[in-house]
């Protein structure tokens, strides 16, 4: 790949996050004869540990990481006066680089919701399965049916089963027998059970399974051109059709580079992959969004088209720690990075691809739905929610919640000891939000966001269910000996379910803790000062009907112009029940089935979508 800037190629891809790669591969090996020029912000990840090792991804999290960038949202009154801040992935590979490597795929019925309801023909389960199974090579238990075993991404279970997950798996079973124990639980079909849970890391060598080192390093694709390091500005037109885009040097990468702006041309296409932050501020730079908001910025509206930005959604999540005992096997000494820690596990994932070090301490989980009894504790607040969106789909889940082996979050601020992790989130909350640009020119300005996290009383009350919930999980697990009080809800002395730091497990048949009015205000309170992002944004380039908000048709054509596509977690017109890497990869596979269709190579099937360009 050169490293000499491109004045014009044939394709022009604005972000090299997972889609934006996936799609630059399979069309640079599907056609070699097509240049193409990907333009990333943030660095390369080639064979750096911290992107290689699963293990070191809270690395990515920690305050001055330059692999993530940042979006603080307003300060709102449903989180207290508190604002969420969303990290999103900014190196190649994007968030496939940083996550979590947690494999977690949607319901089918969710993709059936983009074709059905949003007129979105080719996006069905039926069509996007096949494209799932393509991206992976399937290393655990679960069903071949709707597993791949070629692809170029291993999933399997990491380097270790730990006695936290195999303790939570063990509570499940004994406790929680309305529910049962499942092979896999992301099948796509069924949900509310429990399972071991599979993770985006080889079984052969422990690696993590992102887009870079296994769709572009490594490979020959001469006419293919990545430029990290590089900010897109704009998308420039000639009339209505987008001819290449504007770009300058990432002065935190590049401080050495003038910062004037560059040009790529694109002959045959312009991709817009830089993600739900950024797609939506491109566009909107470029003269396309709500004419109003634009005006205000001095923008020159192209394209009055009021949905960019608008339907962020993300998962809302809730990470409760609990004290766990010195023989918890957990990845608390490598996040802290001890010494000793680390040199026992890189050892062993040096030497054979083992261990914790191959591990993200997720190791069991469940996608739940309730039960009559369960819908009454959650209170009527959800009813009219479940009976117009869940009753009738019974592949999709209210609620997700497992074990973490660890405590997550900055190590520095809490004591140096072991600690096992409850997480849980709402699925598919209620509450929506935006994100906007607040600046013509400065690629860099703080957007004017807000995630709308807890603005619907629907996602409050699930939480409160999620924490009583795994709570009594965690107090059967053996390893448990307390709560973390400073991450647990403020109970009144006297309360019967007050938090204790000196605790004990109980037995598995022990009865569950009895809440009141003023405990569940507790828990509220509680959810409002913990909630955070699951880093699963999507939605603000919807691919929808204009008239229903949409900025993208199904062939990820912007509405209003020509040589303009977006192929991202923005297009999502809904949410999935699910972490949003499998979706992402299925975006950009499909998308790159469309370009090819669009441009008459690799496919002989050219499809109507070929007239937009």
């Amino acid at each position: 790949m050169s490293g000499v800037p491109s004045t014009e190629v044939d394709i022009v891809i604005a972000g090299g996050g997972t889609s934006g790669l996936v799609i630059a591969s399979r069309l640079a090996e599907a056609d070699p004869s097509l240049s193409i020029l990907v333009l990333e912000a943030g660095p390369p990840t080639h064979e750096d540990l911290a992107h290689v090792q699963p293990a070191r991804y809270l690395s990515h999290l920690l305050p001055g990481s330059k692999t993530v960038r940042f979006y603080e949202g307003r300060k709102t009154e449903e989180l207290g006066g508190r604002g969420v801040v969303v990290p999103c992935g900014q190196c190649l590979g994007g968030g496939s680089s940083v996550n979590f490597t947690v494999y977690a795929r949607p319901a089918a019925s969710d993709f059936d919701d983009w074709e059905n309801t949003y007129g979105n023909v080719g996006w069905g389960s039926k069509d996007l399965i096949p494209l799932l199974r393509k991206s992976e090579t399937y290393q655990a238990e679960g069903s071949a049916e709707t597993h791949g075993y070629s692809g170029p991404l291993k999933v399997s279970y990491g380097g270790l089963f730990t006695n936290v997950g195999q303790q939570f798996l063990e509570v499940a079973a004994r406790y929680d027998t309305k529910r049962s124990l499942i092979d896999d639980p992301n099948g796509l079909f069924k949900c509310n059970a429990y399972g071991r849970w599979q993770k985006y890391i080889s079984a052969e060598n422990g690696r993590r399974s992102d887009v870079p080192h296994h769709y572009i390093y490594n490979r020959d694709f001469p006419r293919l051109e990545i430029r990290t390091g590089y900010l897109v500005k704009r998308v420039v037109f000639e009339g209505n059709r987008a001819v290449g885009v504007e770009y300058s040097s990432n002065a935190r990468f590049r401080p050495e580079e003038p910062q004037g702006l560059l040009v790529a041309r694109a002959r045959k296409l312009v991709l817009v992959t830089a993600g739900t932050f950024g797609s939506p501020a491109l566009l909107e730079r470029s003269g396309i969004g709500s004419a109003a908001l634009l005006r205000k910025l001095r923008v020159e509206p192209l394209v009055d088209l009021p949905g960019v930005g608008e339907n962020y959604q993300d998962h809302q999540v809730v990470f409760c720690p609990y004290l766990a005992r010195d023989e918890a096997e957990t990845l608390d000494g490598i996040v802290r990075s001890d010494s000793d820690e680390l040199e026992k596990w890189d050892a062993q994932w040096m030497k054979d691809g083992s261990g914790l070090m191959a591990h993200n301490g997720i190791d069991a989980g469940g996608k739940l739905r309730p039960s009559a009894d369960e819908l009454k504790v959650i209170g009527p607040q959800f009813r009219r929610r479940w009976e117009s969106y869940f009753r009738d789909a019974p592949d999709k889940p209210v609620i997700w919640f497992g074990a973490v082996s660890e405590y997550v979050g900055d190590p520095s601020t809490v004591p140096k000891r072991k600690y096992l992790t409850i997480g849980y989130y709402v699925q598919y909350p209620a509450s929506i939000g935006y994100v906007h640009i607040t600046s013509a020119d400065d690629v860099s300005a703080a957007p004017d966001f807000d995630p709308g996290f807890l603005q619907r009383e629907e996602d409050l009350v699930l939480l409160r269910w999620g924490y009583k919930c795994s709570r009594e999980f965690a107090r059967r697990m053996s390893l448990y000996c307390g709560e973390y009080l400073p991450s647990h809800p403020k109970f009144a002395e006297g309360s019967q379910a007050r938090c204790s730091s000196e605790g004990t497990p109980v037995a598995i048949d022990a009865p569950a803790l009895q809440y009141n009015a003023e405990d569940d205000k507790a828990i509220d309170d509680y959810s409002r000062r913990m909630v955070q992002t699951s880093w699963h944004s999507l939605g603000t380039c919807a691919m929808k009907p204009c008239e229903q908000g949409g900025v993208v048709d199904s062939c990820l054509n912007v509405y209003g112009v020509t040589g303009l596509k977006v192929a991202d977690m923005s297009i999502a017109p809904s949410n999935v029940c699910a972490n949003t890497y499998s979706t992402a990869l299925v975006i950009g596979e499909k998308a790159a089935t469309i370009i090819m269709q669009e441009l008459g190579i690799g496919i002989a099937d050219v499809r109507a979508c070929r007239a937009s360009l």
